[in-house]
């Protein structure tokens, strides 16, 4: 009966293991022939500065073209979360392209990051501290939750189904996302540093980043010490790979795709967020279509990725 049992175990983690390995592996390059529309927040913000998106990617360029520290930083950072140096550079070039212009030179990263040390900063809406506002009775499910991922996405889940727009106690609530309600202390979707990262973001992936880079944990009641971290690039590198190794982990696991070798994917859900959400909707999509006889679906890149992928090979040369 032992043996049975054995055997029993053997085939199930040999399955688990041959369908972790039998994800379906996304081609390099775009799937979309042309580029996907840009958003119109993001053409205003360019136009607002008086610039263009190819000057603002020639400049981010430059910065990774002329600092021989930054780009071993960034293959130092891919090397620990066992991933292409690309899909670092293609987020950082994302960003800087359709969001924030990059600074000119590294060292200004290092001094802006020094600043949020010297403002007090708060976590909170509406005068409500989001360490207070995390103890209320709907946040109960969440609290024998360790893990820092699970955690702010069980607090972000939450907060959608219970607050977003809603009216509770006699106190209205936003309909807006829980980093931009709660996390931005200057204005709302703003982010921050090389990666540009939100603090809801960093806070999911302390732990991770803990433990494969061995940075202390993030402590939300510690705003100033979260900013800097998103500043600093010695500091906010091993989060932005974080991120982009838990999109790929997600889209492996839960959807069937390896996307580790098409940086246009993983610049996309470094943009958009919430990939395990997005990868569990790839997969009932797929589910849907055999089940019809359809043709699979492929992830796809947004208008941020598939500049990522049409630019790849000059960005490949710099490193």
């Amino acid at each position: 009966m032992k043996k049975l049992i054995l055997v029993i175990l053997g085939l199930t983690l040999a399955a688990t293991l041959f369908a972790a390995d039998a994800a379906t592996l996304v081609p390099a390059g775009n799937r979309n022939t042309e580029q996907p529309d840009i958003p119109g927040a993001s053409s205003r913000r360019t136009q607002a500065t008086n610039t263009t998106f190819q000057a603002k990617y020639r400049k981010v360029y430059a910065l990774l073209q002329n600092d021989a520290d930054l780009r071993a930083k960034i293959k130092k950072a891919a090397s620990a979360y066992g991933i292409d140096p690309m899909h670092i550079v293609g987020a950082i070039v994302g960003e800087h392209t359709y969001n924030v212009d990059a600074y000119d030179r590294l060292q200004t990263y290092y001094v802006k990051a020094i600043s949020y040390l010297s403002s007090k900063l708060s976590f909170a809406y509406d005068g409500e501290d989001i360490t207070d506002f995390v103890q209320r009775p709907e946040f109960k499910k969440c609290a024998a939750i360790s893990d820092s991922y699970d955690l702010w996405e069980c607090r972000e889940q939450v907060w959608n189904r219970s607050f977003r727009g809603k009216t509770v106690g006699g106190e209205d609530f936003p309909d807006n996302r829980f980093g931009a309600t709660f996390f931005q202390p200057y204005y709302a979707g703003q982010t921050f540093g090389l990666g540009q990262l939100n603090p809801l973001t960093a806070l999911q992936m302390s732990d991770l980043v803990h433990k494969v880079s061995g940075l202390p944990k993030l402590d939300v009641s510690d705003p100033n010490s979260v900013y800097k971290t998103i500043m600093d690039p010695d500091l906010t590198l091993p989060y932005v790979a974080a991120t982009i190794k838990k999109s790929i982990d997600a889209y492996k696991s839960i959807a069937g795709f390896d996307i580790s070798g098409n940086p246009g994917i993983t610049a996309t859900l470094y943009n958009v967020g919430n990939p395990e959400q997005r990868a569990y909707a790839l997969k009932a999509e797929n589910d849907k279509r055999r089940a019809t006889g359809e043709p699979e679906k492929l992830p796809e890149e947004n208008y941020y990725g598939w500049l990522v992928n049409d630019k790849l090979a000059e960005l490949k040369a710099l490193f």
